[in-house]
């Protein structure tokens, strides 16, 4: 099972859409206090649509915590400051997919922290801030996931 962490997220309906995106691939989503909305919010509520019962997804009160449940586990932090692009790593069961929430990204102590394994970019064109965060998780799960054969997909 892959990891996929959202740090501090900031937008529901973009939490909803990774509910159901962990659905779909049996990732097993993390999010990390504070998060900008309420769980019970309408707009995540909606993008994740009846989804929510079939995905796999814990509320962590702080990144310690989070450490703490994925254990040793490889960790890739996503950010746009990286050399190293997603699809270059070779992805494992059990992989740790970080990032950051909207429209920070990713916390300089959580990128310096310890327990990264490496920080990776997603490829845009030049002049081009960021992507959609729950577009990047989609991407990068989907490559970890084709990785790894498609593991229980239909």
């Amino acid at each position: 099972m892959l990891h996929l962490v959202f740090v501090e997220p900031c937008i529901p309906g973009n939490t909803g859409n990774a509910i159901r995106l962990a659905a779909a691939t049996g990732a097993h989503l993390h999010l990390v206090e504070p998060l900008g909305f309420d769980l019970d919010d309408a707009k995540l509520r909606r993008a994740g649509l009846d989804y929510h019962d079939l995905a796999v997804v814990t509320v962590h009160p702080s990144i310690d915590a989070l450490w703490d449940a994925v254990g040793r586990a490889r960790v890739f932090a996503f950010t746009s400051h990286a050399d190293t692009s997603y699809a270059d790593i070779s992805y494992a069961d059990g992989d740790v997919l970080v990032f950051g929430g909207e429209p920070e990204g990713l916390p300089a102590a959580v990128l310096a922290d310890p327990h990264v394994t490496e920080q990776v970019r997603i490829p845009m064109l030049a002049a081009r801030r960021s992507l959609n965060l729950s577009n990047a998780a989609a991407i990068a799960a989907y490559e970890a996931w084709r990785q790894l054969g498609f593991a229980g997909g239909v």
